[in-house]
């Protein structure tokens, strides 16, 4: 496969799961751009893994805390300083896309791996540098949370 044709049937994908990381529109487009640059540079490599979007998606949140750990200490100068914008994308509903951001991050990224991408326990811990075993404890809490935090729909909404 050529490089144009990954970006082309992975970037929506990509973008969807580094959005809902980071919770910024603008800053998922950045990163992901950032991540596919990278891809497109070790493309020798890139190439023959098994989820190559995995691998941009996970150089994308790895772009993310770099700058994130090189701005933390910044303190901010009253109105000369504007708040990021907080953009939310229709990737999903509001109310899930709300519960997704109020789970940890390590947690976040195990759902939108897991299921948004599909990738199997293995290739997730992989990609994350942990245990497979801590992948399903992280997908089981997060799963939890998430079914307490998103309200159910009443037998009279699920019947239209």
């Amino acid at each position: 496969m050529e490089f144009s044709e990954f970006y082309e049937s992975a970037r929506d994908e990509c973008l969807r799961v580094v959005l809902l990381n980071v919770g910024d529109r603008l800053l998922a487009e950045e990163l992901v751009a950032e991540g596919f640059a990278r891809a497109w540079m070790s493309w020798r490599k890139v190439r023959h893994l098994q989820v190559p979007q995995a691998w941009v998606v996970r150089v994308a949140l790895n772009v993310n805390v770099s700058r994130w750990r090189r701005h933390r200490r910044e303190v901010a100068l009253g109105s000369h300083d504007r708040p990021a914008p907080a953009g939310q994308d229709a990737v999903m509903s509001g109310e899930v896309a709300a519960a997704l951001g109020r789970l940890p991050l390590r947690q976040r990224e195990v759902v939108t791996l897991r299921l948004l991408l599909d990738l199997d326990t293995e290739t997730t811990a992989r990609i994350l540098g942990i245990a497979p075993g801590t992948v399903s404890a992280h997908l089981h809490k997060a799963v939890a949370a998430l079914r307490s935090a998103i309200p159910r729909l009443d037998d009279q909404e699920v019947r239209k």
